[in-house]
Formats: structure tokens, C-alpha cells, sequence
């Protein structure tokens, strides 16, 4: 928290359901929303795998209007645009997004687009200068999630999208975001038998992005009592969970402490016109705007480092992580960057900058530059105020 103890928490998350087998209510679910026809909105694995699609289907019924599985992990305008058409050839009034964040985030961003009656080319215009999309007034269709891996990206406000000049939208290449209260799923289903059917590895490499929303929404300058109290509970649960999964074949029963930890540690993070976010999440962005690269396997490797910068130059709630990630108040610096190097051992993640492919040395201060100028770097922890020297000696001490 801040120096002070006063606080505004304002959060309006929809309707949280966890369970094995939870989805068999998606109808009743709907029912409650005042929706009638469901367009689920998948990547191609995720929509074409029955053990996946199937217990969703059958949990919308009667409601389900089609399924739009070409979802990417680009996360593009033009999908959106086929997922509108989609939307618009079913009569569908709700969007239930299946799968990992890109999903989630082309199901925004088709919610948004079926708002908003402009011409593409004006949406595109948009996009192309200002890098977001502006949400119209009045009501946008519901989205309900159905997430299937652990990077956290369920109870937000927010959506990443990208152009490219062949699709006619825009001049160059443009990678931006949309950010809008109506876009906070109005249900969502933590189902630990879908989360199952995952392949370890994805499931691994989503789970480090996951674990570091936990950490940083400690130390962030808008902490509150209320996502302190989430995200110790949430990283306590995911700590021992996922050192747990590594010794275990992935199951319903593994999953269980995982998928709350993800549910806790999410409550609160993207709450209006602000985030807790931070200088992690600011260096995976930097990180990965050009590499293909998982941002969960890139956090697996710069967070250590990032912490260790970190309380270098300020407390960073020190005690607060200590107790969430060793149970241990008075716990160094040191025993919790180890804690947090465990947990991505633990999930086989590279722990090198030189063995993935990403930015070379030479890269280096241009990758510091594009870290400072991350919008989530506005939410770094009171008393630090990097430079870009030295967000290149962390990227040095990563490599």
C-alpha cells in the first residue's frame, strides 16, 4: 500500500463458478445473463479437440449458436473482423471465449467491433494512429470465459490486438490494446478438468505470467488490503501447486491448488482505469513485442532478475512475498528470488536470455528504452525510478 492507509477499491468482476465440471451450468448461466445464443470464440486446437470443446457444447445446449475456432496467438483485427461475421451469421448475443489470453482478447475485441457500426476502414484508421479502439457508448455484447491455462488474463477490463498492413486495415504494423469496465467478463468458469487437457508445456510457460500478476500486485503503488489478502493466499497456492505439477502427470487433482491460486491472484488486478501490473509484466512486453518467445517462459527468466533490481533500491513489500512465497516473514531478499526461481525450475522453464530466441546484447538499450515507455512501468513500486542503464544491466544479468 501507500504511505497512507487510505484506499478506492472499485471492482466488479461478474460471477466466478470453480469446480470440476463446473461448465454443465454455462446454460443456467446464461439464462441468468439474459442471453440466448452463444458463439464460442477458440483457437483451432482448443475447438477441434473434443475433450475440450465437448464438455462446453454440451454445457450451452439449446444456446449454442456455432463455434469461430481461428483464434492466433497474434491476436488479430482481421480475426475479429471474421469473428464478427461469425457472430452476425449466427445471431449470437454472447461471446464465450475457450482457450488461453488470445482468445479472450479477440472475443473483446469482436465485442467491441458488433458496438460499433463504423466502417473497418475508419476502425482501422483508428488503430493505425492511435494504437487502440475506441469503445462505443451504451451496451456491448456479454463475454463469459472458459480459461484452459494458467496466465491470468480472465478477470480483466483489457485486450491486446494487432494489425498488419495485409489486411487492408492499416499502413504498417501496429500492435496496441483496448481497455473499457463493459469488457470484464460477465462470468467466468475455472474448470480444473478443462485445465487438464492442456499440454504440460503450455501449461508451464502460461503459469509463470499467472504467477507474477501475484507478485507484482504486491508490490504495486495501488495495493489495497483486499488484493494483498488474494494475492498471498493465491501465490501460496500456486508456489506449492505448480512445484507440485512438476512431479505429477498433469490431473484434475494436481490442478486443483493451481487453478485457485490463478483465481485468488487474479481478484482485483485490472480494476477501472487501473492496474497492478508493473515492471514485470513491462519487461516481458518489451521482451516479446519482437520474438516468438512465450511471455510466461520470458517472465520465467527476467523476473528473478527484475526482483532482484528491485529490492536493490527499494523494500518492494519484501515481508508481504516472504510470507507468500516462504512462509516466513523475516525471509532475505536472496530466499525470495530463489523461491521464484524454484517455482520456474520447477515448471522447466529457460532461465537464460542466450536460450530463447529473443533480443541479442546489442539489443539491449533499445529493449531498456521500450521498457520505460510500458505503460505498466507507471506502476512501479513507490521509490524506484530506473534508468535506462540500468534496465540494461538487468537485461545483462538475464542473459
Amino acid at each position: 500500500m501507500s504511505q497512507s492507509d487510505r484506499f478506492r477499491f472499485e471492482y466488479n468482476p461478474g460471477v466466478l463458478q470453480y469446480g470440476a465440471g463446473c461448465v454443465d451450468s454455462l446454460s443456467a448461466e446464461l439464462e441468468r445473463l439474459g442471453s440466448e445464443r452463444a458463439l464460442v470464440v477458440s483457437g483451432s486446437t482448443v475447438g477441434t479437440t473434443p475433450a475440450v470443446i465437448d464438455p462446453v457444447t454440451d454445457g450451452l445446449g439449446p444456446k449454442l449458436a456455432g463455434v469461430f475456432a481461428e483464434t492466433t496467438p497474434e491476436k488479430r483485427l482481421q480475426t475479429a473482423y471474421d469473428g464478427l461475421e461469425a457472430m452476425e451469421e449466427t445471431d449470437a448475443d454472447v461471446l464465450v471465449s475457450l482457450g488461453g489470453g488470445s482468445s479472450l482478447d479477440v472475443a473483446k475485441v469482436i465485442s467491441v467491433l458488433a458496438a460499433d457500426d463504423r466502417d473497418p476502414q475508419a476502425v482501422g484508421a483508428e488503430f493505425g494512429e492511435t494504437g487502440t479502439i475506441s469503445v462505443p457508448s451504451g451496451s456491448v455484447p456479454p463475454i463469459v470465459v472458459v480459461p484452459t491455462t494458467l496466465a491470468g488474463a480472465d478477470l480483466s477490463t483489457v485486450a491486446g490486438v494487432t494489425a498488419s498492413p495485409e489486411s487492408g486495415l492499416v499502413e504498417r504494423p501496429v500492435s496496441g490494446g483496448i481497455s473499457d469496465p463493459r469488457l470484464m467478463p460477465r462470468a467466468t468458469f475455472y474448470d480444473p478438468v478443462l485445465f487438464a487437457t492442456t499440454p504440460k508445456q503450455i501449461l508451464a510457460a502460461s503459469a509463470m505470467n499467472g504467477f507474477d500478476k501475484g507478485i507484482e500486485t504486491i508490490y504495486a503503488r495501488n495495493a489495497t488490503p483486499i488484493t494483498d489478502a488474494t494475492a498471498v493466499r493465491g501465490l501460496k497456492l500456486l508456489e506449492g501447486g505448480l512445484r507440485q505439477l512438476s512431479e505429477q502427470s498433469v490431473s484434475e487433482e494436481a490442478l486443483e491448488p493451481v487453478a485457485q491460486g490463478l483465481l485468488l491472484v487474479q481478484y482485483g488486478i485490472s480494476r477501472p482505469g487501473e492496474t497492478t501490473l508493473s515492471i514485470i509484466h513491462a519487461f516481458g512486453h518489451a521482451l516479446t513485442r519482437s520474438s516468438a518467445v512465450q511471455q510466461g517462459a520470458m517472465h520465467g527468466i527476467i523476473a528473478p532478475h527484475v526482483l532482484s533490481y528491485l529490492f536493490e533500491n527499494v523494500a518492494g513489500r519484501r515481508e508481504l512475498l516472504a510470507e507468500a512465497l516462504c512462509s516466513d516473514v523475516s525471509a532475505s531478499a536472496e530466499y525470495i528470488v530463489a523461491s521464484v526461481e524454484r517455482v520456474r525450475d520447477a515448471l522447466s522453464l529457460p532461465s537464460r536470455l542466450r536460450d530463447v530466441d529473443g533480443p541479442d546484447p546489442a539489443a539491449f538499450p533499445d529493449v531498456a528504452e521500450s521498457v520505460l515507455a510500458d505503460p505498466f512501468m507507471a506502476n512501479a513500486p513507490s521509490g524506484l525510478d530506473p534508468t535506462s542503464e540500468e534496465i540494461a544491466d538487468v537485461l545483462r544479468d538475464a542473459y
